[in-house]
């Protein structure tokens, strides 16, 4: 009669050793902060003085200066609120910020129909693509006192020797000389040098939107007008968005381009906050400017509020 042995297999440590994740429900340890090296603060040190020395310190001595009745040198006084409250029963003041928020609003609508169409054109299947958005990308790299004085040719002899030519009446005359128009002229040139800008973010949406979308739109009958309203604006609305805040955020400090053009003029009609700031620090005005530009950035900082509170979790696409 033969004896079967029967050999228990040994524990093993791993197999001996409590399951730590087991025992804690399966929640991973947790992770420490990742420690940060001295030397990334060191590269960091250079850029945070320049930032401090050449816009933290001077913008705090202005805010402070926004308070007294300095003409920028000399002796000065502490006023108060006197400079905040002037400003706001100062009629030219109030007719800078309503132009430019006026020509902001207008100028942003402009830029993002103009170059969302011209990105739906040059991401379609068209020849030399890439040669016409280099052309159209050019503005973009020209500076804008430069494209304000060829335009201000253009508008002040041009235009006016072609209305003359082919009979037109209100292009006989120049369109910055007239206080009703001359805004109209600002638009464009500016929406000139703006569009490129706004035209490659809107390429980048376009180009990452999956084209097997249209193909299934296709199948299913939607026309080209259909799929562009119900499927690439959808799907591009978080590059409009950007468009639209960058845009607006830049177009509020407009000088360049409007020095060129019509140096605010005729008259004050085409005056921007930027202009009324710095043509007040040229004509002895500091502290009052000063508390203009104060209120500027207040307003600044709202819309940059405004901006990341409708960017927040959102992705571009």
């Amino acid at each position: 009669m033969s004896v079967t042995s029967t050999t228990v297999p040994s524990k093993t440590p791993e197999q001996g050793r409590p399951d730590r994740n087991r025992s804690t429900g399966n929640r991973p340890a947790p992770r420490r902060g990742r420690r940060v090296e001295p030397i990334f603060y060191l590269f960091l040190l250079p850029s945070l003085v320049l930032f401090t020395l050449a816009i933290t310190v001077p913008g705090i001595v202005g805010i402070f200066f926004s308070f007294t009745n300095s003409i920028g040198i000399g002796d000065w006084e502490f006023v108060g609120l006197t400079n905040y409250i002037a400003i706001f029963s100062d009629p030219a003041i109030l007719q800078s910020y309503l132009f430019t928020f006026g020509f902001s609003i207008v100028t942003v609508i402009a830029v993002n129909v103009i170059a969302f169409l011209l990105a739906v054109g040059l991401t379609s299947r068209i020849r030399m693509k890439s040669a016409l958005r280099t052309i159209f990308v050019i503005p973009m790299v020209v500076s804008g006192i430069i494209i304000a004085y060829v335009f201000n040719f253009l508008f002040s002899n041009s235009l006016p020797s072609l209305g003359t030519a082919a009979g037109i009446p209100w292009l006989e005359n120049s369109l910055l000389a007239n206080p009703d128009l001359a805004w109209i002229a600002v638009v464009v040139v500016t929406a000139w040098q703006a569009v490129p800008g706004s035209l490659l973010i809107y390429i980048a949406g376009l180009v990452a939107v999956p084209g097997d979308v249209y193909e299934a739109a296709e199948l299913d009958g939607a026309g080209k007008v259909q799929q562009l309203w119900r499927i690439t604006l959808p799907l591009v609305a978080g590059y409009v968005v950007i468009n639209v805040i960058l845009g607006f955020k830049g177009f509020l400090n407009a000088y360049d381009i409007i020095v060129g053009l019509t140096n605010g003029g005729p008259g004050t009609s085409t005056r921007s906050i930027a202009i009324t700031v710095i043509t007040g620090f040229n004509g002895g005005d500091y502290a009052y400017q000063m508390a203009n530009a104060t209120i500027f950035f207040l307003v600044a900082v709202v819309i940059s509020l405004v901006q990341l509170s409708l960017t927040r979790g959102r992705s571009a696409l």
